[in-house]
């Protein structure tokens, strides 16, 4: 009988030396996305932070993935973005209480590493970053093997802010007679992707690589549009004019992100005839031939985040994010609440929808 040879871990599927090389891969990225508190190098067992000096800091923490646009990411081999879209989710999660993002570390689970696959990911985490103003501490990347296929990967992070106690934001601020201001989203962002799949490739039928003239680009071109991320925006924004609070509009949707927000007694009132969504929802119902309560339901209906703003600071939130080149729009009011009424009440419709 034949000697076997010895097992070892790359014959396990794992290899080592290719991990090595991934973290040579990312490590200018990583020196891009960073910040003067940041203490220590990459490749130590924990990231190191200077807090830096606060009245009575309050740290906010968030962790998010991007869920199932992961799939359009690898049916496209296109992974250079996905990364922004994970920064997004994260960070924006925190300046709804006025935190400002400081460090995000990430955890990428792979079938197989391939250095320069890893390299891309990491790209796009780290121009995240930047776009956040938060610095990429440090991560993980776990290689699968047998538990994902080669080509398979997963992507989530955890964001850390910091806010001082006495200029937090959240519902408890908010009043009878604020105004909503809404950002527009960039699209999709990260929401709503498995009902987005279904109708676009199964039930239509469509291709990834076709080109759409509705969208001036290819489908997988438009559904893999970065989410924007409005971090920087929304904390100048809270600099300048009384805000109250903020509302990422994430999986829920408008109204009910909105919704949790707005404290008992109050009811924040929308208009759809304030703004036109993009495109691709357009598309999206068409299609699928989706109701509407199912679209405000599973997507941010072209609304990624809602300032709560003083009625006072209207006019002033307004032009200063069109002067930082948002697209905003008046969405509604807050008023006092009467029997029956539900948190968020939407009326009317979208233009030319």
């Amino acid at each position: 009988m034949s000697k076997q040879e010895g097992a070892s871990y790359a014959a396990a599927g794992v290899d080592i030396e290719a991990g090595d090389r991934a973290v040579e891969l990312i490590a200018p990225h990583a020196k891009r996305a960073t910040r003067p508190e940041v203490r220590g190098g990459l490749g130590g067992f924990a990231g190191l932070f200077a807090l830096g000096k606060y009245k009575e800091p309050l740290l906010a923490a968030g962790s998010d993935g991007v869920g199932t646009k992961l799939a359009v990411a690898q049916a496209m081999d296109k992974h250079d973005t996905i990364g922004i879209d994970l920064v997004a989710m994260c960070v924006d999660d925190l300046v709804v209480c006025g935190a400002e993002p400081l460090f995000l570390q990430d955890y990428i689970a792979i079938g197989k590493v391939v250095p320069e696959h890893i390299a891309q990911i990491v790209s796009g985490i780290a121009e995240g970053c930047v776009q956040a103003g938060c610095a990429l501490l440090g991560g993980e990347t776990a290689e699968h093997p047998g538990v994902m296929e080669p080509e398979e990967y997963d992507v989530s992070a955890t964001a850390v802010g910091v806010v001082e106690a006495e200029e937090l934001l959240g519902p408890d601020k908010v009043r009878a007679g604020d105004v909503l201001i809404g950002m527009a989203s960039s699209g999709l962002h990260s929401n709503g992707y498995s009902l987005a799949r279904h109708v676009l490739l199964e039930r239509a039928g469509l291709s990834l690589d076709a080109y759409m003239e509705e969208f001036d680009r290819t489908l997988g071109e438009e559904l893999l549009e970065p989410t924007k991320i409005y971090a920087k925006d929304c904390l100048a924004l809270a600099t300048e004019c009384e805000v109250h609070t903020f509302c990422h509009v994430t999986g829920g949707g408008l109204a009910g992100n909105l919704a949790r927000v707005i404290p008992d007694g109050l009811v924040a009132e929308v208009s759809r005839s304030s703004w036109t969504p993009g495109q691709v929802f357009r598309t999206i119902q068409s299609l699928g031939n989706v109701s509407r309560e199912e679209m405000e339901k599973t997507f941010n209906m072209g609304v990624g985040m809602i300032a709560v703003v003083a009625p006072t600071d209207r006019d002033r939130a307004l032009a200063m994010l069109t002067a930082r080149h948002i697209d905003c729009f008046e969405l509604g009011t807050v008023r006092s609440a009467q029997d029956g009424d539900e948190s968020v009440l939407m009326s009317g419709e979208h233009p030319g929808y």
